[in-house]
Parts: C-alpha cells; sequence; structure tokens
C-alpha cells in the first residue's frame, strides 16, 4: 500500500525539524524569516493580506502531475499544522531521498502554511473582523477566505490537507486514549452519501492511518462526518476537490503539542507520498476501521471518596502579558462516571 518505514520518518524528522519553532503561540513574526531560506527551491509568493494587513504567502514545489493544496492555521490559535509543515519544507528543502524525489516528481504542492495571521497573533479562533474562516466558504466575506477560493480555483488540486487542533477532551473510542491525530473525509450534503471524492479521500486516510497505527497504535480517531453547510473542507469536498482533514490532538503530558506535531508530520509525509505512488484511489472501507472520536476527558478531574461531587477541569488558554498562560477552569460539580482526566488527583472525605 506503498506505507512509509516508521524509522525512515523517524530519522528524517529529527534531522530536519525546525527548531525556531515550538510551542503553540505561532506568530506571522515566526515564520516571516524563515521563508527567505526556501527562496531557491521554492516559488514564493504573496497571495494578499489578512484584515489587519499582515501579509499571507503560499510555497510552491514539484514538478508532477498531481496537484495537492494545503493549508494551515485557518484557526489562529491551531498551529500544530504550521509546525509540521516547515518540518516538511526543511526536507523538500534539503533531503535527497527517493522518497522526496518521487513526491517531487509526480506531485506539484502548494502551501499556505499560516491563513490567519491575524488570529495567530491574538491566540483566537477567528480572523481580525471575528470571523470563523472554517464555516465562511459560502459567504466569504473575510479576505482570508476569498483567497483561499480563488487559490483553490487556479490551482485546481486533486487533493487538499486541510490542517487544524483538536481539543484535549477527545478520546479514542471505547478506549482511554486521547485521541492524538483524527482523520475525516468531510461529506458533501446532508446524508453523507459515499461519492467518488470521498471514497479518494477515505483512501488516502486510510494509508495515514495504516502508518501511524505502527507507531502509535489505537491513538487515531475519526472525526464527526456531519454534514456542515459553511464549512470549508465540506465546500470543497462538494466542489470536487477532495479534501483531508487531520485533526492533531492530544499525546499524554503533552500540551504544548510537540509529540503530536511530530506525528501530524508523519500523516502529511505519509499522505503525500501514497497520492505520489497512487493511480487507483478506490479502496476505502478500512476509512471505516478507524474508531470513532469521543469525548471523554477532561485536563484534571478531582475525585473524592463519595464520587458525589468530583469536579472536572479543563486548561483554558490566554494572552497575559504577551505570553501564553493556560488556566485551569472548572467545568463540572457533578458526579463524573465514565470521564477520565489526563491527570487525576483523589481526595479522601
Amino acid at each position: 500500500m506503498n506505507i512509509l518505514a516508521i524509522d525512515f520518518l523517524e530519522t528524517i524528522y529529527h534531522k530536519e525539524k525546525e527548531t525556531s519553532l515550538i510551542g503553540k503561540w505561532i506568530r506571522f513574526k515566526d515564520i516571516k524569516d524563515l521563508f527567505k531560506k526556501y527562496e531557491a527551491a521554492f516559488q514564493i509568493s504573496e497571495l494578499g493580506t489578512s484584515e489587519k494587513g499582515t501579509p499571507i504567502y503560499s510555497l510552491k514545489i514539484g514538478s508532477g502531475e498531481k496537484k495537492i493544496l494545503l493549508w494551515s492555521q485557518m484557526h489562529g490559535n491551531e498551529s500544530t499544522g504550521t509546525k509540521a509543515l516547515f518540518d516538511l519544507f526543511n526536507c523538500l528543502l534539503h533531503s535527497k531521498q527517493d522518497e522526496i524525489k518521487i513526491i517531487l516528481e509526480s506531485c506539484t504542492l502548494l502551501f499556505v502554511p499560516m491563513l490567519n495571521p491575524d488570529g495567530a497573533e491574538v491566540y483566537t479562533r477567528v480572523n481580525g473582523n471575528n470571523i470563523d474562516l472554517n464555516r465562511d466558504a459560502i459567504d466569504r466575506k473575510a479576505k482570508e477566505s476569498k483567497l483561499l477560493r480563488a487559490l483553490l480555483e487556479e490551482f485546481n488540486p486533486q487533493f487538499c490537507f486541510n490542517l487544524h487542533d483538536q481539543r484535549t477532551i477527545f478520546n479514542v473510542e471505547n478506549t482511554k486514549n486521547p485521541a492524538t491525530i483524527s482523520f475525516l473525509a468531510p461529506s458533501e450534503e446532508e446524508t453523507r452519501a459515499l461519492t467518488v471524492g470521498r471514497k479518494e479521500t477515505m483512501n488516502v486516510i486510510v494509508a495515514m492511518n495504516t502508518m501511524l497505527q505502527k507507531v502509535i497504535p489505537n491513538h487515531v480517531g475519526r472525526y464527526t462526518d456531519a454534514f456542515y453547510p459553511t464549512a470549508t473542507g465540506d465546500n470543497f469536498q462538494k466542489l470536487g476537490f477532495n479534501t483531508v482533514l487531520i485533526e492533531s490532538g492530544h499525546y499524554p503530558d503533552d500540551y504544548i503539542r510537540e509529540v503530536s506535531r511530530k506525528f501530524t508530520f508523519y500523516a502529511i509525509f505519509q499522505g503525500l507520498y501514497y497520492i505520489a505512488k497512487t493511480d487507483n484511489f478506490t479502496s476505502y472501507k478500512g476509512y471505516f476501521k478507524i474508531p470513532n472520536n469521543d469525548t471523554v476527558f477532561y485536563d484534571v478531574i478531582h475525585r473524592y471518596s463519595d464520587s458525589k461531587n468530583d469536579l472536572g477541569y479543563q486548561f483554558r488558554d490566554e494572552i497575559i502579558e504577551n505570553k501564553l498562560v493556560s488556566k485551569l477552569v472548572k467545568i463540572e460539580e457533578t458526579s463524573l462516571k465514565g470521564k477520565f482526566g489526563h491527570r487525576e488527583i483523589v481526595f479522601e472525605r
């Protein structure tokens, strides 16, 4: 099935990881100087500017017929995909392995590594005009939404990769494992019909999941395929552009998303390699063997011996004095049977 070796991915990741990017708060100022080192190998373009005037860049590389569009930080506070893309850029720039050559000879890759720099600057989901870009695919009120749609129509990709982060509440169904990576082949309408495009998207996801199960078994989930009429992925899929949604999630003790960054990199690399090597994308049934996401986690649970007044807490991220601070906020004051904490503290009464 054209699956990459874990040893290969581990070696190349540690060699090429972009060490200047770390943590969850990644802003335009953190990436703007990095573009210079890619100028010799990539075609770098300014697509336009955000609502507040920050440049939005694309990077293009490869000479193959299979076109793939990838974007990250559509939500400004979801940066794991951005870090993974810059790790990948280093691989494409420096590495001479056959796997890289195959991708670049078979595919043309177009990246937008920070679609929402205004949201990234203040660590919010929405853009500078308080618009959720992932719910703006129909109205396209935001400048950023217009830029992405214009790029999509001009480039005409066979596949898209839509990179997001998901909350720490998610687990892999019927396990106590956090959903470190979750996938979705978006629905095109309310009946969730298995169209040709969705099947092709599922086929690529099957390949990525097959690889990940070798390194993080039972830590991969399937995001809900409920149809969202205004969502980007749903509409791109409906328009005929196969769209793979990757949600980077929690891994034990990985609140700055550095472990999930690595597995996001693995997933993207595997997806690109699989597309490069594959011409028949019809085998999709393995997609439904990926367990659903469930929501059984709190970040911290205080357990009491009577179990009647257990307390659940979630971290809430805030920018305070130009630093990202995570505060614990109380969520529940009732019994939390069936729920689990990434950390649990037991009190006797």
